[in-house]
C-alpha cells in the first residue's frame, strides 16, 4: 500500500506549490506539473494499472479527490492573481476629488424654443414641420403673396440654382432644364421654382391642405433669406408662427393669446400693443409691439415683437375652407429676437459661431 501512502503528502505539495505560485505565469507551469497532460497526478492515474483488483477502486478514488482539491486551488489563486494583476502599479490616493463626466446643456435657442412651445401647449396648440426646401407655391401663392411681391425677388429669397429637381412631397413642382440650365419650367397650372424657405408659413398652407378645420397649430422651423450678417441680422434664422382656424374667431382671441404666451416668455409685467400693417396673407394686419421692465432699462418705451393678423380670405379660398364659415389669425416671430431680450445678447452672431464660452452661460 505504499502507492495510497504517496497520494496525501503529493497533494499536500501540490496546494502548497498552487497557493504560493508568486505570478499567473508560474502557476500555469505549476498546474502542469501537478495535473497537467504530464503532471504528477496524471502520471499516478497511468500506474493504477499496475495495482491489484482490491486497491484499484481505492486509489482511484483517492486520486480523483486530489485532483478536485488541485483544481480548486488553482482557480482560487488564479483570480487572486487576476485581481492582483488588475490593481494599479502605484498606490492610489482615494482622497482626490473624482472626475465627474461633463454634462452637455441645450443651445439657447433649443431653450427659447422649448420654453415657447410649452406656452403654446398649455392653451391647446400642436406641434407641426414641414420641408425646409420649399416651391413657390407653398411659400408664396398660396399664402395670397403675388409674383411682383417684393419678397419674390431673388434678392431676398435663395432660389435653388438647379437644372432638374423634385419638389417636396405633395407640391406637383418640377425643375426643367433652360437657358443655362437653370430657369424654372411653369407648366400649365402651379408648379413653381424650388427654394430655401423664408418663413414657416408654407407649413401653416401644408396643414391646411390635409387637415379640415379647426385648426390649431405652431411651427417653429428654420428659414433662409439673403440677408447680409450683422448684429440684428443674419441668412439663416429661426421663426415660430402659430395657426388658429376655428368658427367666430375674432382679433379678440388673437390678443388674448399672444399676450399669454409672450407673459410666460418674458414676464407677467408684459404690455402689448398692436400697431396697423400690411401682410398679403392676413387682413388686417398688425405689428406686435411689448413693452416690460427690461424694455424700460434699456431706456425704450416699446420694443416690435411680432406680426400677425386675421388671415386672408383668399388664403382659405386657396386651401378649400370656406370664409364664410371660419375666421382665423396667425402670428409669428423670431426665435432669435426672444432670447436676444431675453438673455441681453447684443449680437445675433454669437447664435452660431458654437463658441463654448458663450453657450455655457445658458
Amino acid at each position: 500500500m505504499a502507492f495510497l501512502d504517496d497520494i496525501e503528502p503529493l497533494k499536500q505539495t501540490g496546494l502548497s506549490e498552487l497557493k504560493n505560485a508568486p505570478d499567473l505565469a508560474a502557476l500555469e507551469q505549476t498546474k502542469g506539473a501537478w495535473i497537467g497532460p504530464n503532471g504528477k497526478f496524471t502520471a499516478l492515474m497511468k500506474q493504477l494499472g499496475t495495482l491489484s483488483k482490491e486497491e484499484k477502486p481505492a486509489a482511484g478514488k483517492l486520486i480523483n479527490a486530489a485532483k478536485v482539491e488541485l483544481e480548486a486551488a488553482l482557480v482560487a489563486r488564479r483570480e487572486e492573481l487576476e485581481l492582483k494583476a488588475a490593481l494599479p502599479k502605484e498606490p492610489t490616493d482615494f482622497t482626490l476629488p473624482g472626475r465627474r463626466r461633463a454634462l452637455g446643456k441645450l443651445h439657447p435657442l433649443t431653450q427659447v424654443t422649448d420654453d415657447i412651445v410649452r406656452a403654446f401647449r398649455k392653451i391647446g396648440f400642436a406641434v407641426a414641420d414641414g420641408p425646409e426646401i420649399e416651391d413657390e407655391y407653398h411659400c408664396f401663392d398660396a399664402l395670397n403673396t403675388p409674383a411682383d411681391h417684393p419678397a419674390r425677388d431673388s434678392q431676398d429669397t435663395f432660389y435653388l440654382n438647379v437644372a432638374q429637381a423634385s419638389a417636396p412631397a405633395g407640391s406637383g413642382s418640377v425643375l426643367a432644364p433652360g437657358s443655362g440650365g437653370e430657369t424654372p419650367l411653369k407648366p400649365a397650372g402651379k408648379m413653381p421654382a424650388l427654394l430655401l424657405r423664408t418663413h414657416t408659413s408654407s407649413v401653416q398652407i401644408r396643414v391646411m391642405e390635409k387637415q379640415p378645420p379647426p385648426v390649431r397649430i405652431i411651427v417653429p422651423g428654420r428659414v433662409y433669406r439673403r440677408d447680409n450678417a450683422d448684429a440684428t441680422h443674419n441668412p439663416t434664422f429661426h421663426q415660430i408662427e402659430g395657426l388658429y382656424v376655428d368658427k367666430n374667431v375674432t382679433v379678440g382671441d388673437l390678443k388674448g393669446t399672444v399676450e399669454f404666451v409672450f407673459r410666460e416668455l418674458m414676464g407677467s409685467d408684459v404690455k402689448i400693443r398692436f400697431r396697423p400693417h400690411y401682410f398679403s396673407y392676413t387682413e388686417p394686419s398688425y405689428e406686435i409691439d411689448f413693452t416690460n421692465a427690461l424694455v424700460k432699462k434699456m431706456g425704450k418705451d416699446w420694443l416690435e415683437i411680432a406680426g400677425c393678423g386675421m388671415v386672408h380670405p383668399q388664403v382659405f379660398e386657396t386651401v378649400g375652407y370656406d370664409p364664410e364659415v371660419w375666421t382665423g389669425w396667425a402670428f409669428g416671430f423670431g426665435i432669435e429676437r426672444i432670447a436676444m431680450l431675453r438673455y441681453g445678447i447684443n449680437d445675433i452672431r454669437l447664435f452660431y459661431e458654437n463658441d463654448v464660452r458663450f453657450l455655457k452661460q445658458f
